[in-house]
């Protein structure tokens, strides 16, 4: 009896664990080839970023462009396609020049927080999908609504921050532009 119901279970398993897979593909971008070969990793260093308010609106129209570009863990371009960190890397270069890490947790540390009722358009909304903070992140549009790569298998897409997901994940906002 025990073991029948442990088999029953086990598609549910499955697909849990498939699902931490795929949601932990934003947490980063993939190894350097050249990784294994070097010994000691170089330090990089993060500074702030402070970008002209006036370009909220080239970052919006420029993330919207992207709209249904697919899901690629590591991707930074459209031809490729896009992981969440990779699309707001993407996007910030394209409207504003701004060259952002391809890493969530480090555009968490380049950004400064601001509480989330002054969230504006082309601020970042970061989430923790993975039990590890800024493992997940998108470009926030107005009216509860941010445009992110969600995963394996998706497109670049908008969703909601009253979602039950994102609502249960959400971790913070943050901006990279100037007040």
């Amino acid at each position: 009896m025990e073991a029948t119901s442990s088999l029953k279970s086990l598609p549910h398993l499955l697909i849990a664990c498939a699902l931490c897979v795929l949601l932990a593909a934003c947490a980063s971008a993939p190894p350097h080839p050249d990784a294994a070969r070097t010994t000691t990793k170089p330090k990089v260093t993060l500074r702030p970023v402070q970008i002209d308010a006036d370009q909220r609106a080239n970052v919006i129209m420029t993330a919207l462009s992207l709209l249904e570009t697919r899901y690629q863990w590591g991707g930074s371009n459209f031809r490729q396609g896009f992981d969440c960190s990779g699309l707001v890397k993407y996007v910030f270069a394209q409207a504003t020049e701004a060259d952002l890490p391809h890493n969530t947790a480090q555009i968490a540390r380049i950004s400064r927080p601001i509480p989330r009722d002054q969230l504006q358009p082309g601020d970042l909304v970061f989430f923790n999908t993975t039990g590890q903070p800024n493992s997940h992140m998108g470009i926030y549009l107005g009216q509860n609504r941010f445009i992110n790569a969600p995963s394996t298998g998706g497109q670049v897409r908008v969703d909601s921050l009253n979602n039950a997901y994102y609502r249960r994940h959400f971790e913070s906002v943050r901006t990279l532009f100037a007040r």
